[in-house]
């Protein structure tokens, strides 16, 4: 028998290999639901395909039921009435819901390969007694039937927002919760983020025939519908007496899927240059009319620029839709608020669609690392905003470094006592304010700020490597800055760490400069607990420039920056406050000296940065 388990451990141990560094489970849904657009309500059947990829026996799973978030007295509910400083989308509109204006999923029946299975709802949480373990590398098969009903739209998903789209599909099936190897991920949902299971979906939306319906992935019943998602200009008449029309969606290697449906939705399908099948559903009038049209020219641009610098888009198709209450990313697809400047959609629109490799691609667990998804995608807009706007495609300054306000915004937030590490689960912040800070402008530095710690180059290498590497899988923290220490040649986690795990400050000094027989001694200070290593520039009277690098000695090498050609100074111990630089300069024909001259940093106090201070 003893033979039989080492067997068996031999094969479960070379499946997980199989799965690349880390096994990660995998989901086919095949999902249909029938949609009654009076009552707002619908009755679904769900049929799931589990695969185990993992080590582990499994004897519960668990489903996200995020439409119940949106009753009175939820976690959702009292969180939003009780925090300091409500999202005013929220606030306390989900305790002041209807009866017919809540959200709901009832599940009515359950099976595990064929047999009814005990279940029972925790809020948000479906938590489901298998009849049988899911062994290590076995497949089961879940069949669910539900009731739902679609909220009032509050917050993301819901019917009728405020720009009058009907519905707003986001979060509105049951879900199944990922388990990694962290374990279970069965987090209630309170108006956060997300964290997915990889795997394909097929789903059949049976409606009122008188919607265009948008959504992930692509049509699969285009025949019977037109060349669009309505049955307004199709040539298939055993259709057109029909009350109801039913759409077909595929989407494969997603983790996630959403649609909308609006009867006044205009549907315009574009082609970018690199190939894909783009998408525009807005409402026609005279504020949307004129921006949705040009769109197209802007997100064309974008996608080449975005292809080239951080991977490349690996879907046929994306869909601009709008809807939801502002702008929030799906697979394949966004629900963005439409009634805007041109400006703002180009960005929201841009922003959304970066989500696309900074979470629909590299499925970080958005509720551990919401800055690996919101910061990055952040990070990555600005770069191509700054871009568009040297294009002239949209309007606006071109910068030297479009993340300037972000790295100063932070470092006056980092100063007022509300900021919370990185490594803070997103719902357990205690204000909105701590944790938008964390996971948009935080996340956003700390690229900006590793760019600087390894140089441009090995920077944009690693980017790359990045998309790459983990393209279709969930990478973490330490896996990103992996990637990075590989093309950069430098031991990076002590930056991860201080950045992540801690609310340190960046705070160095030119502390003071004399002269000691014709040669200048500079005393740098560090203030601040965070190390950093450093760049510095001495400029001359007579204009002349002389750049200085100094690596930290734990980075183990130094960077090579095509930005900052510098002479690279011995390293600084990080225990060690102060720092002592002689060269042969005279210091009386020295003008300034400055630490970070290109401004790459948080640093808290930028007027200790220089030499003569400015206020002097």
């Amino acid at each position: 028998m003893k033979y039989f388990f080492l067997i068996l451990a031999f094969f479960i141990s070379e499946f997980c290999f199989s799965q690349g560094q880390r096994w990660q489970q995998k989901a086919e849904y095949d999902m249909s639901i029938d949609v009654d657009v009076d009552k707002n309500q619908f009755k679904g059947k769900q049929r799931i395909k589990y695969y185990n990829n993992s080590p582990d026996t499994l004897h519960k799973v668990f489903y996200h039921l995020y439409f119940n978030a949106f009753q009175p007295g939820s976690m959702m509910d009292v969180r939003s009435r009780t925090i300091a400083d409500p999202d005013r989308r929220v606030a306390d509109r989900i305790y002041n819901l209807e009866e017919d204006e809540i959200g709901y999923h009832k599940i009515t029946r359950l099976k595990q390969d064929g047999k009814d299975v005990d279940f029972h709802v925790e809020g948000t949480i479906l938590e489901v007694d298998l009849d049988h373990p899911i062994l290590p590398g076995q497949t089961t098969k879940l069949e669910m039937q539900f009731d739902s009903q679609v909220p009032l739209q509050v917050r993301r998903s819901g019917r009728d927002n405020k720009e009058g789209i009907r519905l707003s599909m986001a979060q509105w099936y049951p879900k199944l919760s990922e388990y990694d190897y962290q374990g279970w991920h069965a987090n209630p949902y309170i108006g956060r983020e997300f964290h997915g299971v990889w795997g394909d979906f097929k789903v059949q939306i049976k409606i009122d025939r008188k919607y265009t319906v948008a959504a992930s992935g692509k049509v699969k019943n285009q025949t019977k519908m037109g060349h669009g998602y309505s049955d307004k200009d199709t040539k298939n008449k055993k259709f057109l007496g029909k009350k109801k029309l039913t759409w077909e969606f595929e989407a494969k290697n997603v983790h996630d899927f959403v649609w909308a449906a609006d009867p006044d939705y205009t549907h315009s399908i574009k082609m970018t240059d690199a190939g894909t099948e783009l998408h525009y559903f807005y409402q026609e009038n005279e504020r949307t009319k004129e921006n949705w049209e040009q769109l197209h020219k802007a997100m064309n641009a974008a996608e080449a620029f975005i292809n080239n610098k951080y991977g490349k888009y690996p879907y046929p198709v994306y869909s601009f839709i709008q809807g939801g209450d502002g702008g929030m990313e799906y697979a394949m697809a966004t629900l963005i608020t439409g009634e805007r400047s041109y400006g703002s959609l180009v960005g929201v629109s841009v922003h959304e669609w970066m989500h696309s490799w900074y979470q629909m691609v590299l499925g970080t667990n958005e509720s551990l690392y919401a800055w690996m998804d919101e910061g990055f995608t952040s990070y990555a807009s600005a770069e191509v905003m700054n871009h568009l706007k040297s294009l002239q495609l949209i309007s606006g300054d071109i910068v030297d470094n479009p993340h300037g306000n972000s790295l100063s915004g932070f470092a006056r937030f980092s100063k007022s006592g509300l900021e919370e590490p990185l490594s803070t689960h997103s719902d357990h912040f205690n204000t909105n304010q701590a944790y938008s800070v964390a996971a948009y402008t935080k996340g956003t530095v700390f690229l900006k700020q590793l760019e600087y710690v390894i140089g441009q180059e090995a920077f944009e290498k690693g980017m790359l490597r990045y998309f790459n590497e983990w393209k279709f899988r969930h990478p973490n923290p330490n896996d990103f800055i992996r990637v990075m220490e590989k093309v950069s040649g430098l031991e990076l986690d002590w930056y991860r760490e201080y950045m992540v795990n801690t609310i340190h400050q960046i705070d160095y000094s030119v502390e003071s400069a004399s002269d000691n027989n014709g040669k200048t001694v500079i005393q740098l200070n560090r203030k601040g607990r965070f190390p950093m290593p450093v760049d510095l520039t001495v400029v001359m009277k007579d204009g002349r420039a002389f750049n200085y690098t100094i690596p930290m000695r734990i980075m183990r090498g130094e960077k090579t920056d095509n930005r900052f050609i510098a002479k690279t100074l011995k390293d600084w111990p990080w225990t060690n406050t102060s720092y002592i630089i002689e060269e042969d300069i005279d210091l009386t024909k020295v003008k300034s000296i400055t630490i970070d001259p290109l401004l790459r940093t948080s640093d808290i106090d930028v007027k200790n940065n220089v030499w003569p201070r400015p206020d002097k």
